[in-house]
């Protein structure tokens, strides 16, 4: 009689440290897949400062730098795709390759967001969450899709209206919804604006 609430009592606190630890998990991995597609919003539409000199007046813009697709991916989930330039220095993508010219389409790198249906679960496990996907183009300048973060619920892009002084900038609203595919959910949300549009 003395032993059982002390077994019940550590059972508690070990499934609370369970959850705990889950939390701060999901938490984490939001934390990195938010500030990857902060920094692909910020380099959207970069332009390098010697194709304006190469080309002078008759230098076009790019068209469509930041495309949202809205509820295009797994259970509605938004979607959307980038566009810039190299910057002459080392760049990367959202997974970490290295860009150069051969990982451009028409010199623009292009990095792009999606959540799919997670493809990998262990053995005898349904899952029914979703997967953070990333997009880039390869050596080939075909496109790839990288699994950056599996337990993924939804996604929500929302392009918020622009203040006065930076009119030709896009205010972005992300949020990501993780999930440990059971009880556990976190809503995680953040804002980034664009720096080169």
């Amino acid at each position: 009689m003395l032993v059982a609430p002390l077994i019940k009592n550590s059972g508690e606190i070990i499934a609370k440290q369970i959850e705990i630890e889950k939390v701060q998990s999901l938490s984490v991995e939001a934390d990195r897949a938010l500030e990857l597609m902060g920094r692909a919003i910020r380099m959207a539409g970069y332009q390098h400062v010697t194709s304006f000199t190469q080309f002078g007046k008759n230098k076009t813009f790019i068209k469509d730098p930041i495309l949202i697709q809205k509820g295009s991916g797994f259970r509605g989930s938004d979607a959307f795709t980038v566009k810039y330039e190299l910057s002459g220095s080392v760049d990367f993508d959202c997974i970490g390759n290295l860009l150069s010219k051969d990982r451009t389409k028409n010199n623009l790198a292009l990095q792009g967001f999606l959540v799919d249906r997670q493809a990998s679960a262990p053995k005898g496990f349904r899952v029914n969450v979703g997967s953070l996907i990333c997009q880039s183009l390869d050596r080939h300048g075909r496109l790839q899709n990288t699994t950056l973060m599996n337990g993924v619920n939804h996604l929500l892009i929302e392009e918020l209206s622009a203040n006065s002084t930076a009119s030709s900038q896009r205010l972005l609203r992300i949020q990501i919804q993780m999930t440990d595919g059971k009880s556990l959910q976190r809503d995680v949300e953040r804002t980034f604006s664009s720096r080169n549009l």
